[in-house]
């Protein structure tokens, strides 16, 4: 029975609570960058307007793809806590509508799945993206997934943006699909970015889990034991009414707390 709750939690997790977590994330990001733009003190490089780095998960663009329905806010960081709220900005990257190459990763089916079309995107579609540089225009120029040719290197002062999310089946995923889209409007000047890919951390690469925050797994998997010992001794003691009144909820608590940790060890792209 523990068993089966808690492969229950981990699917409700995934799917049905993680979906409201991320209506609810996109709101509040949503707000705030919008109060951003507004004051002009959105983030234009990997610092904030007052010069401190960006936290994971902080906005930093506004993605509108109405071809397959897709308008997100973009946040800062693509590990797997921060893709369950919407789609990341790789941190190695320029931002999108900047000189150079831009990479914008989001998940195919979990937490609202935002790029559970990407597929659908045909070279000659066209989108944009608003960052704190204003509004920026693209153009779809191919889709490709693995053992495809890469676009030609950029010249000087070109951008193009890569969105890159995972194919396969619902939550199991096979591979990667990217879609790479030219700048078609005037190229903004590059923020300054403290992280290179070599000092990007493992969890923030394609389909990459968390294996930092397994010691959080560690304390869940320990709570739950304690519930359920305790649940146990209460049975006999106290009669089989009252343990399920009062150990019922706390077991649903448990088993969704060691859910949540063990999504941060699945793909970020899932």
């Amino acid at each position: 029975m523990l068993l089966s709750a808690l492969m229950l939690a981990l699917v409700l997790s995934v799917t049905v609570f993680g979906q409201i977590r991320h209506f609810a994330a996109q709101q509040q990001l949503s707000d705030s960058f919008r109060s951003q733009l507004a004051e002009g003190v959105a983030p234009v490089s990997e610092g904030t307007f007052d010069d401190v780095l960006l936290t994971s998960g902080a906005p930093v663009a506004l993605l509108e793809i109405p071809a397959i329905g897709v308008r997100e806010v973009v946040v800062e960081g693509t590990d797997p806590a921060t893709t369950q709220l919407g789609p990341g900005h790789r941190r190695d990257t320029v931002l999108p509508g900047q000189a150079g190459v831009s990479i914008i990763m989001g998940r195919a089916a979990g937490y609202g799945g935002p790029f559970g079309r990407l597929q659908q995107l045909v070279p000659g579609t066209t989108f944009t993206v608003t960052t704190g540089q204003g509004q920026h225009e693209y153009e779809v120029i191919g889709v490709r997934y693995a053992g495809d040719p890469a676009p030609p290197p950029l010249t000087a002062g070109k951008s193009r943006l890569t969105l890159i999310s995972a194919t396969g089946l619902p939550y199991i995923t096979t591979g990667l699909v990217r879609v790479d889209a030219q700048l078609t409007s005037e190229a903004q000047p590059t923020g300054v970015r403290q992280t290179r890919f070599a000092t990007l951390p493992a969890a923030d690469k394609e389909l990459a889990g968390d294996l930092s925050m397994a010691w959080a797994l560690v304390f869940a998997l320990q709570f739950l034991l304690l519930v359920e010992i305790a649940a146990v001794w209460s049975f006999r003691r106290v009669g089989a009414t009252r343990t399920w009144i009062v150990f019922v909820p706390l077991t649903l608590f448990a088993c969704l707390w060691v859910a949540g940790e063990l999504s941060r060890l699945m793909p970020n792209l899932m």
